[in-house]
């Protein structure tokens, strides 16, 4: 299975998660019994509380590109040139960049097949400018080769991390906590029916390996609590549906705590929005794929070509920025994920210059107010800007 191989060969998630890859290998044994990922039964049992969860939002957004502005701006796109979007979701970066510089080629790659549908409406509208592309970012030297693209041939790179608002606003792909659907979360489980589901994680894990998954990827200090409440809950029955999970984890907090938390424009966060992170991150092996998306963006960028990657939480900012700090990630484990220690001097600074990149503004770049009103999902969302040396 090519998750199982992912894990096994990848020194991030075997040195981060040893109990996880012990817990794996036992789930793998038994995987056609009792993968639980296409269950098509009437939904949760008795411990579903789903109908106690008031939802903080059911509205569906217009698709918005988050930060179109600056990406705009920093990418610097001239007619004729060849740009890479890594992660075309619902296109709308690559729409922006074609009604602003028509003559260019735009090289649309997304790992959702349902993405990818849309890049080639979108190719039929725009003949010969949008080229997509199937696969995942540790696949796209594989692609690029297979359309003739050479390495250090791209004028310009656009990689907008994690999860679509397309994926979010389908309640079948079991993504959001607000929409009840099949625990799934896989962006490209049609590729891939045997790829473990969220649902599968939470069925057969051990209790260790779950708080494992929900510390290292959603920086949950609740994770045992949270890990040792999943364990109770599938004895009853098991974890088949967003909601359910959703009222497991409100079920082990006091009521007043389930909308305690606040997200960054103060609204009411569910208790389970970490857990729920942290699922998908894990499911989709996203840490590993970033860090392949970027070693690809490096290669396949010309000298003086440009950079410009969105990330929505801290795993992945950190990740991007010791990246392009030049730091060593080849045997990343969980202390490169976590906040690096204050005090460095200047010439320690100086030193940790990349040789492959430099830095076209140098602190982060994050949306302003009206554009968090426009699009309340881009709230979160960090763009950080290079020039390839």
């Amino acid at each position: 299975m090519i998750f199982h191989m992912s894990v096994r060969s990848n020194p991030i998630l075997r040195k981060t998660n040893l109990a996880v890859w012990r817990a794996w290998r036992s789930w793998k044994l038994n995987l056609h019994s009792s993968t639980v990922c296409s269950s098509s039964g009437p939904g949760p049992g008795p411990l579903d509380r789903s109908e106690e969860l008031s939802p903080v939002s059911t509205e569906k957004p217009p698709h918005t590109p988050v930060m179109l502005k600056e990406v705009l701006q920093y990418l610097d796109i001239q007619q004729g040139q060849v740009v890479l979007d890594m992660t075309f979701g619902g296109g709308g970066h690559t729409k922006a960049i074609l009604n602003m510089v028509p003559e260019v080629t735009v090289l649309a790659v997304d790992r959702d097949p349902t993405a990818i549908s849309l890049a080639e409406q979108l190719a039929k509208e725009h003949s010969g400018h949008v080229k997509p592309l199937l696969g995942r970012f540790s696949e796209l030297e594989v692609l690029l080769s297979n359309m003739n693209i050479k390495p250090g041939s791209i004028d310009a790179v656009l990689l907008d991390a994690g999860c679509s608002s397309m994926q979010m606003d389908q309640a079948e792909r079991g993504f959001c906590i607000s929409k009840d659907g099949p625990l799934d979360m896989r962006m490209d489980g049609e590729r891939y029916p045997d790829m473990p589901c969220a649902a599968d994680v939470v069925n057969t894990l051990d209790q260790q390996a779950l708080a494992s998954i929900l510390t290292a990827y959603g920086e949950e200090r609740h994770a045992r609590k949270i890990a040792s409440a999943i364990v109770e809950a599938r004895r009853v029955n098991p974890i088949t549906r967003t909601q359910q999970l959703a009222g497991v984890v409100a079920g082990s907090f006091p009521p007043s705590v389930i909308y305690a938390r606040k997200d960054r424009l103060h609204r009411p966060a569910h208790v389970a929005t970490k857990t729920f992170q942290a699922l998908r991150i894990f499911v989709n092996d996203e840490l590993n794929e970033l860090h392949a998306g970027l070693r690809a963006a490096r290669a396949s960028l010309r000298p003086g070509g440009r950079l410009c990657v969105i990330t929505f939480h801290s795993l992945e900012d950190r990740l991007v920025k010791r990246f392009l700090r030049g730091d060593d990630l080849s045997n990343l484990d969980q202390y490169h994920f976590s906040p690096r220690k204050q005090g460095n001097s200047r010439k320690e600074k100086k030193d940790s210059e990349s040789v492959y990149w430099l830095p076209l503004r140098r602190k982060v770049i994050i949306p302003e107010k009206n554009d968090v009103s426009e699009n309340p999902r881009g709230r979160s969302a960090k763009l950080r800007a290079a020039l390839r040396r």
